[in-house]
């Protein structure tokens, strides 16, 4: 791997049409002939005598610049006028920053963080959730050299406790903490107002609290000279776990670990270099997805990210459909049930359709695995719309590689495949009773979780290798170029009394889409029973339906799944439903809004010997 030296950073020429946002023009009018959109790569293995599989990319990592903040000074030079980022203000208009904004802008705010006594040691703790704001102190803090940690605003707004929280302001000392609106965090800013540091907000606050506008007005001499002496080793941001067991960790990000992620998705994205990306995005930036993947992907190739204050849930969808009836985005992600939401207003709403396809360069989803239907009608609506095949693609990574580790460029015909390696990453594979545990070594991999040297010891093996917890299954055990699909967490997997081990991931995701959009969820259980259970959570949709008729539906569709399973380990025989919801303080529901399976089965342990005693409302098969 190579690193440019910041000063033989050459400056690109502007851009045509560079006055104009780039969601505002048509870029792939752009492409280079004979221009491959994505990376061909070719790997060497190596094969030890205990079974496990050492793989990685023939070519090194391409070179690529240090630093975040030397990206936000090139595009501020060279596309000074075009859009960085964008959010809908109060009256419905889209108030834009430009990049030389966003750097003039950083500067200030870098400046005035280091006057409240913020640095190396003294990070800043965001508590909101998505905005122009939050982007803004977050660029702020990383050119002037202040570590930043976005938290999940469910840690205040969720929790009743504020455990979690509290453990959070101990562990990271901040120096100051963002809450966009004092009134509503004021019961989270109470319960960590012994730790005495500045709070920042937009309205809401109090006579001792700083205005985000009064950060505008510092002198920016100190931010440049700070960013002067910042190193790829510079802590950019603290991003946490979701701490289903336990305190969070504070996984330490570095600008070595982004830059480096920011060049294998160019080298995989390739069209990402003459396509400057337009992204509409709504997931939280306190985890890794979208606060650094789709971030950096957008400031480290000059494009422009639209904040989405749409969700994929009831209610708030319509804000999502509304954006993209005005942004032809170039990339798009979401997570499964999102996609769930936007197929059927697509199959619907042909102008719809046509917008969201017109720049398209590919989907990408993650959060969940994505039911079969939901690819198939995807897939053949890009078909329909554009008359290609538009990649459909997902991939695996984790807050501790930055997240970008494997991907998936080529055209597939069902959902799951994660792809392969990114250049500069060695995959290890260790054989784990039947399974293939993955394990990643390489540039973006963090070096670890801020005080807490133990933690940080148990999550990397002997020879440096990061564990990811995460099983793989080749999908040619011939040619591990073709990719692989997940195989299950192994602290969640759990052996029948047969001694047969379950794959907890594969089998939850097939019984939840053979549920046919009943179920939201499900809880895979029968460690040292005999056959496989599942506690089912309903979806909305189930809700609606009559009682009899419900249980009649479910036991039918869970007869057609247990027919198509293939052994007893991936076979569910019997069900019931959970009507209680899943506890955030419990750590039954991380802030994503996953189900922890371990969990929920020690919490639900009277329900499951319930499930197991052939009791009344049970579903069986």
């Amino acid at each position: 791997m190579e690193m440019i030296p910041r000063h033989e950073i050459l400056r690109p020429p502007l851009l045509t049409n560079a006055t104009k946002p780039f969601g505002e023009f048509n870029p792939m009018t752009v492409q280079p002939p004979a221009q491959a959109r994505f990376w061909s790569p070719e790997f060497e293995y190596e094969h030890r005598p205990d079974g496990t599989i050492l793989m990685r990319q023939t070519d090194p990592l391409p070179a690529h610049m240090p630093l975040i903040a030397d990206y936000l000074d090139k595009w501020a030079d060279a596309t000074p006028d075009n859009t960085w980022m964008a959010r809908r203000d109060a009256g419905g208009d889209w108030r834009r920053i430009s990049y030389a904004q966003a750097r003039d802008m950083a500067r200030h705010i870098g400046a005035a963080l280091l006057g409240l006594g913020l640095g190396p040691d003294r990070p800043l703790l965001v508590l909101s959730e998505n905005s122009l704001e939050h982007a803004l102190l977050g660029l702020g803090c990383t050119y002037a050299g202040i570590p930043y940690a976005p938290v999940s605003p469910a840690y205040s707004l969720v929790s009743k406790d504020h455990g979690k929280l509290r453990d959070i302001v101990a562990l990271l000392q901040p120096g100051a903490v963002f809450a966009d609106d004092g009134a509503a965090f004021a019961p989270a800013l109470q319960a960590i107002a012994a730790a005495r540091q500045s709070v920042i907000t937009l309205r809401g606050g109090g006579s001792d609290t700083v205005a985000f506008d009064d950060l505008l007005t510092a002198d920016p001499a100190a931010a440049d000279t700070a960013r002067a002496a910042l190193s790829p080793d510079t802590v950019v941001k603290y991003l946490f776990t979701s701490g289903s067991t336990g305190s969070p960790k504070a996984v330490i990000n570095t600008n070595r670990m982004i830059c480096a992620m920011a060049a294998m998705l160019r080298d995989c994205y390739r069209f990402l270099t003459w396509e400057p990306p337009v992204v509409l995005d709504w997931a939280p930036w306190n985890h890794t997805a979208a606060g650094n993947k789709v971030n950096y992907l957008v400031l480290t190739n000059g494009g422009t990210y639209y904040i989405d204050d749409g969700r994929p849930v009831p209610g708030k969808f319509d804000e999502t459909l509304r954006n993209l009836r005005e942004i032809s985005c170039t990339w798009y992600f979401n997570v499964p049930v999102g996609y769930d939401m936007l197929i059927d207003a697509m199959e619907q709403d042909d102008a719809l359709a046509q917008k969201f396809y017109a720049k398209l360069g590919m989907l990408f989803y993650a959060g969940a695995g994505m039911a079969q239907h939901t690819w198939d009608r995807l897939s053949a609506l890009g078909r329909r719309v554009t008359g290609r095949d538009v990649l459909l693609a997902t991939g695996l990574g984790a807050t501790e590689t930055a997240p970008f580790a494997l991907a998936c460029t080529d055209i597939q015909d069902k959902a799951g495949n994660l792809g392969v390696p990114s250049r500069g990453l060695t995959l290890k594979l260790v054989p784990s009773g039947d399974k293939l545990e993955a394990r990643l070594k390489g540039p973006t991999i963090t070096p670890g979780y801020f005080g807490d040297p133990a933690r940080t010891a148990d999550a990397f093996d002997e020879e440096g290798f990061y564990c990811l917890g995460d099983a793989l299954r080749p999908a040619d055990p011939q040619d591990l170029a073709k990719g692989f699909y997940f195989d299950g967490r192994v602290a969640e997997n759990f052996k029948l009394s047969t001694g047969t081990w379950v794959s907890v991931g594969a089998v939850r995701a097939a019984l939840v889409d053979a549920m046919g959009g009943l179920i939201r969820d499900a809880v895979i259980v029968g460690e040292n029973q005999s056959e496989l259970g599942a506690l089912l959570l309903l979806s909305d949709k189930a809700r609606t339906m009559p009682a009899d008729e419900l249980t009649a539906v479910l036991q039918d569709r869970l007869a057609k799944a247990a027919k198509q399973a293939t052994g007893s380990a991936s076979r569910v025989r019997r069900a019931l439903v959970v009507e209680t919801v899943p506890s955030f303080d419990k750590g039954e529901i991380t802030e994503k809004g996953s189900l922890n399976q371990r969990a929920m089965r020690d919490s639900h342990a009277p329900r499951i010997a319930e499930l197991f005693s052939d009791s009344d409302g049970i579903i069986r098969v």
